[in-house]
């Protein structure tokens, strides 16, 4: 057996904490690629729509993920501390704030034009991206719901729900989505709405599945959780947004700049965009083995903190960019030498195809930063350092990347390839940051230690 905090070690124990993460957030993305793959082989113009329409409702995502993560901590805690009693209430009081959250999303996305005279997104794409928001809005509640009861289970650690849900949601809506789309078995062809409405529907069904099974488990009888009605406390749904709201900050101000991006490129044309789609959806997949790894980290780095273990912040810190160089460098060859390969899993078209491809060289280019910056992040969360990263992100993508990008595409002409270079410097920065920061911080915390 390896020793405690050598390389190996240190790495088989990241690996194991991360994997189920990793699975975790891979079956929360896939749902977007069955999207995409779906609406390419429609059309390019459909798959423009969503491609604008996915960016959107991004933003939905990472508002109730942000916020939402708060619901973890106070039930671990909880359930740690031994005052199981006290999960039923505060879970009620999270599916309060998530439905209002929902719901007041839901309204949002339904009324979205304003946002594409901001964006001046091409007339040609504007039809169907608010067809599939319209549609895909209705989901919004639920969407918000089943976050507060995945993180109910997972605050309890228990995650086989997240992950069989997860896999079953996928099995639903690739029929589903490809039947609306396409108007098979009896069903209407409706294009991107169609996919919105089964990815709607999709998770109508993961929420209610899964309120069913939290309330039939006899692994969660004894929290009560579903067997009176409780009014909203203010006092509950505050300590909530706390924690919560700075945790949404952070999120956002990382994937809005990738949602900013896409509306960017939707000023272009449906070709450019439809080829931007492909090009981060792929980039999207492989981020969540770094993301996952991320996670395991900071529990790792923050557990050694706690035990006021100097060599385990250290070590599990050098874990983690281990693991991340060799994924990540991995990735990014793959997207080299197979972007042709790639892109034709998604579309038949070879106008799209063919800027898709450039765009996967550039995607190749930052696989290695984007983990390194997530990888960074996750580490600084384990020491509770999240202030001065924060701040580190909004310089580095809002004020170096999106203005760099922004300025090649348009100023200098460089359409979609010239903001994936704007991605590229600012995800760069990012990672030098971030990473200088811990390793600075680590190597206090190895020397005080």
């Amino acid at each position: 057996m390896p020793a405690k905090h050598s390389l190996r070690y240190e790495i088989n124990a990241t690996t194991r904490l991360a994997a189920p993460l990793v699975l975790g957030q891979l079956s929360s993305v896939a749902m977007s690629v069955v999207d995409t793959v779906l609406a390419g082989w429609h059309s390019p113009t459909t798959l423009a729509a969503v491609a604008v329409g996915s960016a959107i409702w991004s933003v939905v995502i990472l508002v109730l993920i942000g916020v939402l993560m708060a619901v973890p901590p106070i039930i671990a805690q909880l359930n740690g501390a031994g005052r199981r009693d006290e999960i039923g209430s505060s879970f009620r009081q999270a599916l309060w704030l998530a439905l209002t959250m929902g719901l007041a999303l839901m309204v949002l996305v339904r009324n979205a034009e304003w946002m594409f005279d901001l964006a001046r997104i091409a007339s040609e794409v504007r039809p169907e991206a608010l067809a599939f928001l319209d549609a895909i809005g209705w989901g919004a509640p639920a969407l918000a719901l089943y976050f507060c009861l995945r993180y109910l289970s997972e605050g309890v650690s228990w995650t086989v729900p997240t992950m069989v849900f997860g896999v079953a949601g996928l099995l639903l809506l690739a029929p589903l989505g490809y039947a609306l789309m396409f108007g098979r078995w009896g069903l209407p062809e409706l294009g991107a709405a169609g996919l919105g409405y089964a990815t709607a529907g999709v998770l109508w069904a993961q929420a209610t599945g899964f309120a069913v099974y939290l309330a039939r488990s006899p692994r969660f009888r004894d929290l009560r959780l579903f067997v009176r009605f409780e009014a909203p406390r203010w006092s509950a749904i505050r300590e909530l947004l706390r924690i919560g709201l700075p945790m949404g900050v952070a999120i956002f101000m990382e994937g809005s700049l990738f949602v900013v991006s896409a509306l960017l490129i939707g000023r272009i044309g449906a070709i450019e965009v439809a080829a931007h789609q492909i090009a981060i959806n792929l980039s999207s997949v492989t981020f969540m083995v770094p993301l996952g790894v991320a996670m395991a980290t900071t529990v790792r780095v923050g557990h050694a903190v706690g035990m006021g273990d100097a060599d385990g912040v250290r070590g599990a810190g050098l874990a983690g960019y281990s693991i991340v160089l060799v994924t990540q460098v991995g990735a990014g060859l793959v997207m080299f030498f197979g972007n042709h390969w790639l892109v034709g899993l998604y579309t038949r078209d070879a106008a799209v195809a063919a800027v898709a491809s450039s765009l996967l060289l550039y995607a190749a280019a930052f696989q290695l930063p984007d983990g390194i910056q997530a990888l960074s992040g996750g580490a600084l969360r384990g020491l509770k350092d999240t202030r001065m990263p924060m701040f580190i992100t909004v310089l580095a993508y809002w004020l170096l990347g999106m203005p760099l990008g922004a300025g090649l595409a348009f100023g200098l002409g460089w359409g979609a390839q010239g903001m994936w270079a704007g991605l590229i410097m600012g995800l760069t920065a990012a990672a030098g940051l971030l990473c200088w920061r811990f390793v600075r911080l680590a190597r206090a915390a190895v020397t005080s230690g």
